[in-house]
């Protein structure tokens, strides 16, 4: 299942240090050697300050106390460069950690700059030191603490390249904390600064949303609330035309997030549109999954892929959240997708065949399960959707009635190419009666004369 780890494909658009989570992952799940795991770790880890974890990372993977010297002169570095920082934003930092003081900054921020002028001598210095000690911070891996100074340091910024880069960091450090409440507030504020801010070129406006719409995966898939809103932001043009332009691969997101949000099957008729627009550049279980229902109706194939969708999801770090219950451990998108990819088949099946063996629909369904445990599972299945069927538990059959709808859409018993000869033979009479309320007055009014 490693053909089918997007990680490669994603982690350039991410910070290196929302790399790191997913490497966590793939080395819980052994989808890769250890050692490979640990190289990766090594080589993010080199361009960042983190260097005790690097230490112990490098002790790790070639099973020794000693490290190089160069992590040790590096950690000397890293050391004196902090302490350095923290001196030259320390009068900043003061009153920052003071209540009383902070209460007087205003939300006009030429104010709040001329007042810590005037009042504190702290001026662009300053405010700039408090930014690189954010920075440095959140290298070290203290996003705590970058996340307050970066908080801070964009209520005195009056650069707005370098406040939407203090946002970046902000949200980053949100997301590494795992306050999903707090990283959705820092994603939807940066929404609205991409959407509405002047880019120096198209390519990096566009280059700001696919970054987005990745980083906005860990928080998507976390939140409370997340399925809903990933298809709100992919599915709004400019953002799905970003990914049909470079990110193709987030159609695998944006599909479990329609399969498994009941309330938005609205969406499914534009979502299919876009995996056959893109199945040459991007395609994997979960999209052929959809493009085998709804496109070529091939339930073969449908049960196939649901099958390889299961490990799909297993092995991706965003789908594949485990939850501890007791002494067990589960998946809870896997079975909610696999609960309503059943459903999206068993709905297309059942339209499709007038009667169907529940041996047969059980085995389209990938149920594991006795014929008898299987019949009370598509009972419910019925019972909970939409289709008006009937089961025949004796012969072991599905029966679906024939439905029909008349011209509006309203289901009728008249078969529909009835309806449309009785509907030709109403219209026929409408136009002789037409034409004769027509012609009659004027032949009338002709002969008078």
């Amino acid at each position: 299942m490693a053909d089918y780890d997007l990680t490669s494909r994603i982690a350039p658009h991410f910070d290196r240090h929302l790399v790191f989570p997913l490497l966590e992952f793939l080395q819980e799940r052994e989808l890769y050697a250890n050692d490979e795991i640990l190289k990766a770790k090594i080589q993010l880890l080199s361009h960042t300050n983190m260097v005790d974890y690097a230490m112990d990372i490098h002790k790790a993977l070639y099973h020794t106390e000693d490290v190089p010297q160069a992590m040790v002169d590096r950690r000397v570095e890293v050391v004196a460069r902090l302490k350095s920082l923290e001196e030259s934003a320390a009068p900043l930092i003061s009153f920052l950690q003071d209540a009383n003081l902070v209460q007087e900054l205003r939300p006009d921020r030429q104010y709040n700059i001329q007042m810590l002028q005037d009042r504190f001598q702290i001026g662009a210095d300053q405010i700039e030191a408090l930014y690189q000690y954010a920075k440095f911070q959140f290298e070290c891996g203290n996003y705590s603490g970058a996340a307050d100074y970066l908080y801070q340091y964009r209520a005195l910024c009056t650069n707005s390249e370098r406040s939407l880069s203090a946002l970046w960091g902000k949200l980053a450090a949100e997301i590494l904390m795992q306050n999903w409440d707090i990283a959705l507030e820092e994603l939807n504020r940066l929404k609205e600064i991409i959407d509405s801010k002047s880019f120096s070129s198209p390519l990096n406006h566009l280059q700001n949303r696919i970054w987005l719409m990745h980083w906005s995966l860990f928080i998507f898939f976390n939140h409370e609330n997340g399925r809903n809103s990933i298809i709100d932001l992919f599915f709004q043009d400019r953002y799905l035309n970003a990914i049909q332009t470079n990110a193709p691969h987030l159609l695998r997101y944006v599909a479990t997030a329609v399969i498994v949000n009941k309330r938005r099957r609205n969406m499914l008729k534009e979502l299919v549109k876009v995996i056959q627009q893109e199945q040459q550049c991007y395609k994997d279980p979960i999209t052929e999954l959809i493009e085998s229902l709804y496109v070529n109706y091939d339930f073969d194939g449908a049960q196939k892929k649901l099958k390889e969708c299961e490990q799909v999801i297993l092995n991706d770090p965003f789908l594949g959240k485990r939850v501890e219950d007791s002494n067990f451990t589960t998946v809870p998108l896997r079975d909610e997708f696999l609960e309503n990819a059943r459903l999206f088949i068993f709905e297309t099946y059942c339209r499709i065949h007038r009667c169907i063996d529940i041996s047969v629909l059980a085995e389209k369904l990938n149920l594991n399960m006795t014929h008898d445990e299987a019949l009370v599972w598509i009972t419910n299945l019925i019972r909970n959707s939409k289709l008006e069927a009937k089961i025949d538990a004796v012969s072991g059959t599905v029966t679906m009635p024939v439905v029909h709808q008349n011209v509006n859409g309203i289901k009728s018993d008249t078969p529909l190419h009835e309806q449309i000869i009785e509907a030709m033979k109403n219209l026929n009479m409408r136009t002789y009666l037409l034409a004769k309320n027509i012609t009659e007055p004027a032949q009338a009014a002709q002969a008078s004369r």
